[in-house]
């Protein structure tokens, strides 16, 4: 069984931050906000929401099929999919721009302040989604937001379920676009910020999503996770991780998981269970794509 994951891929350049972003920042000065922030610590990863949620996905044996963009200094992207034996074939490359961009500083409490330029993202949407045997089950992770709205329509009509996964793509839609994309999806998942933007915007709380889907799943961080189904919440606890290293892609090595649950027709607990434990996983590991599941049992 194979899943599209629709979304960006990225190069994302992760800066370390020693300090605390709240002793740099003077809430009553935020008018005229200047800051600087010095970052010893620098690197350039692979990432993007559907290159990460990929990788993820791989590691546990599941078959991706990323359908996304790159620009035109996307070659050791396609080199290192293509590497790690996940498909290209979705791929769009878009050779007058450059490939997303996404600069994340972290700082010692683990919080991010992240600017993202989406470069050939903005073309996600000419790549098409159709009905074809081997795909049952698909994802739509922030991406252009064309490609979004396209794409959860596409899939709807090709009769795929799919994950509806807005993340930091959330606050580009009104009400009335979330209340479609939830109409659409089988399942929703958002962190607790997201979730909470989400229902404001909707008018829908929690347990209204999960009676509009077959369930919602709101990550909580290092409190674990909420799943909701039928109107009623059932809390995941987190698992512990051996070292708080990098947050970057937590979250997306924790959606892979929840697609290959969702491959196994497990129920969406069992799901958060596995993804809560590749989310902590991960969380030892410098940058989105570089840990292994070794250690997972």
């Amino acid at each position: 069984m194979a899943a599209v994951i629709c979304g960006s891929l990225a190069f994302d350049t992760i800066m370390d931050f020693e300090g605390r972003f709240a002793d740099q920042i003077l809430p009553h000065q935020l008018h005229i906000l200047n800051v600087s922030f010095l970052v010893p610590a620098l690197r350039r990863d692979f990432g993007g929401c559907a290159g990460n949620i990929a990788y993820s996905l791989k590691l546990l044996g599941g078959t991706p099929l990323p359908m996304a963009a790159l620009g035109s200094d996307g070659a050791d992207y396609l080199q290192r999919l293509q590497a790690l034996g996940i498909s290209t074939e979705f791929i769009r490359r878009v050779d007058t721009t450059y490939t997303a961009q996404a600069m994340i500083m972290t700082d010692r409490d683990n919080n991010q302040i992240t600017a993202f330029h989406p470069g050939a993202m903005m073309h996600a949407h000419e790549t098409r989604i159709s009905a074809r045997p081997d795909i049952r089950l698909g994802m739509i992770s922030p991406d252009g937001r064309d490609a979004m709205l396209q794409h959860a329509a596409q899939f709807h009509a090709a009769g795929i379920p799919f994950v509806f996964d807005p993340g930091q793509g959330l606050p580009m839609f009104d009400g009335q676009e979330l209340a479609a994309f939830i109409e659409q999806a089988t399942w929703v998942t958002v962190n607790d910020y997201e979730g909470k933007m989400l229902s404001e915007r909707t008018g829908w709380d929690s347990a209204e999503i999960s009676r509009r889907t077959q369930g919602l799943i709101v990550t909580l961080g290092a409190q674990g996770c909420e799943v909701w189904v039928d109107g009623q919440c059932t809390h995941v606890p987190p698992v512990q991780a051996a070292a708080v290293v990098d947050p970057t892609g937590c979250g997306d090595a924790w959606r892979g998981a929840l697609l290959h649950g969702l491959e196994q027709g497990w129920d969406l607990v069992r799901c958060a269970e596995l993804g809560n434990r590749v989310g902590a996983i991960k969380i030892a590991s410098r940058g989105p794509q570089n840990y292994t599941l070794d250690g997972l049992a």
